[in-house]
C-alpha cells in the first residue's frame, strides 16, 4: 500500500512538471497537392488577413487563390501569368502581382477583379509596399535596378540603378525608407523612398549571401537571413547597420517574417527542410523558439497574423544531368520538377 501511494505521488509530480513545461509547437496540419498542367515553378506567398485569402505565385499558371476556410484553391487572378509575388495594399483595396516579364497585374482585393496589367520594365522578382510614400518598390536583379510605382495610379515614379544582379528581400521602415539585401555583394543597403537614393551601405561581416529581410519598428531592428555554410539570422541596428545579435538558422533560406504581436521571427529554410523560429526577448537578445521539420525546398512562406498559421509551398523534383543546374546554390538543386506534385503545406501550433 505504501509503495502504491509513492508511485501515485511520483506520477502526480511528473504530470504537474509536464504541464508546467508543455509548449505549443508547430506541426503539419494539412497538405494540399495542387494539380499543375506543366512542371510547377513557384515563388512567393502573401496572406490577405482582411479577406482571409492566401495568394500563391505559381509563375506560368499565375497567382493562385487559396481559401483557408475551405482548404481549396478557388481560382487564380485573371491575367497574372508569370506572377512571381503579390503585393497587398489593403487601404486602397488593391493587390499588385509582380510578373517576371516586367509587368504588374492590378486587381481589387475584395472582389478579386482584375483592373489592368501594366508594364514598368523588362523583368521583375518581388515587390514591397511603403505606407508612407504609398509606393511599391519592385526588385529587378536582371536589370540591376529597383523601380518605384505609385500604388494609386500604378505609374512609375522613379528607377534606381543598383550595382547588383541579385537584389533580394526588402522591408519598409514606416518612415519612408527601405532596407534591401544584395545577395551577390554581401551587403544590405538603405534606400530613401522619398528621394529614391541609397543613403547607407552595410557589409555583413563574417557572413555571406544575405537574402530575406524583415523589420521591427518598435525596437528599430532589421532582421536579415544569410545563406552559405553558416546560415544565420542577423539582427542589425537600423540606424548604424551594426550587427547586435545573430542566431543560427537552416540552409537555403528565402524569406523572413516578423510577427510584432508574438515577437517571433520566422525563417523558411529550403535546403534543410526546416522552419526555424527565433524569439525576440528584447532589442539585442534573441533565442531559439523552435525548429520544425518541413519538406525539401519549402523555401517561401506566408503568415496568417490571426491564427499564426504558416503556409509553405514545395514540389517533388530531381536533377536531370543533361541540363544545367544551380550547383552553386546547392550540390543537387533540382532543375526538373514533376507535374501534379506542387503542394501547399499548412503548419499550425498544436
Amino acid at each position: 500500500m505504501k509503495l502504491y501511494k509513492s508511485l501515485n505521488a511520483l506520477i502526480l509530480v511528473l504530470t504537474l512538471n509536464s504541464s508546467a513545461y508543455s509548449t505549443s509547437f508547430y506541426k503539419l496540419e494539412s497538405s494540399l497537392t495542387i494539380p499543375s498542367p506543366t512542371p510547377p515553378s513557384w515563388d512567393y506567398l502573401s496572406f490577405d488577413s482582411k479577406n482571409n485569402r492566401l495568394f500563391i505565385a505559381r509563375r506560368e499558371d499565375g497567382i493562385l487563390i487559396y481559401n483557408p476556410r475551405t482548404k481549396l484553391i478557388e481560382g487564380s487572378i485573371e491575367n497574372s501569368s508569370e506572377g512571381n509575388s503579390t503585393v497587398l495594399v489593403p487601404e486602397l483595396d488593391k493587390g499588385f502581382t509582380i510578373n517576371e516579364d516586367g509587368t504588374t497585374t492590378i486587381f481589387t482585393l475584395s472582389s478579386l477583379k482584375t483592373l489592368e496589367r501594366k508594364k514598368f520594365g523588362e523583368d521583375a522578382d518581388n515587390g514591397f509596399y511603403d505606407p508612407v510614400t504609398k509606393q511599391i518598390l519592385i526588385t529587378q536583379g536582371d536589370s540591376s535596378q529597383v523601380t518605384f510605382i505609385d500604388s494609386k495610379s500604378a505609374d512609375t515614379t522613379a528607377i534606381l540603378k543598383i550595382d547588383s544582379k541579385s537584389i533580394e528581400g526588402a522591408a519598409a521602415d514606416g518612415e519612408g525608407n527601405y532596407f534591401v539585401a544584395l545577395r551577390d555583394k554581401n551587403k544590405v543597403i538603405k534606400i530613401d523612398a522619398v528621394h529614391h537614393m541609397i543613403i547607407s551601405t552595410w557589409d555583413i561581416t563574417g557572413h555571406v549571401l544575405p537574402n530575406g529581410v524583415a523589420y521591427d519598428r518598435n525596437t528599430d531592428r532589421v532582421f536579415v537571413s544569410t545563406r552559405g555554410n553558416n546560415p544565420a539570422l542577423l539582427i542589425l541596428d537600423a540606424k548604424t547597420g551594426a550587427v547586435v545579435a545573430e542566431s543560427t538558422i537552416g540552409r537555403g533560406n528565402d524569406q523572413v517574417i516578423f510577427d510584432p504581436e508574438s515577437k517571433k521571427i520566422y525563417t523558411s529554410n529550403g535546403f534543410d527542410s526546416t522552419l526555424v523560429i527565433i524569439q525576440q526577448v528584447d532589442a539585442n537578445t534573441y533565442k531559439l523558439s523552435e525548429a520544425a521539420t518541413t519538406r525539401p525546398y519549402a523555401r517561401t512562406m506566408a503568415l496568417d497574423p490571426n491564427t499564426k498559421n504558416i503556409y509553405l509551398t514545395t514540389a517533388e523534383g530531381t536533377v536531370d544531368p543533361s541540363k544545367k543546374w544551380k550547383s552553386e546554390t546547392a550540390p543537387f538543386y533540382p532543375n526538373t520538377y514533376f507535374k501534379d506534385t506542387f503542394t501547399l503545406l499548412t503548419f499550425s501550433q498544436q
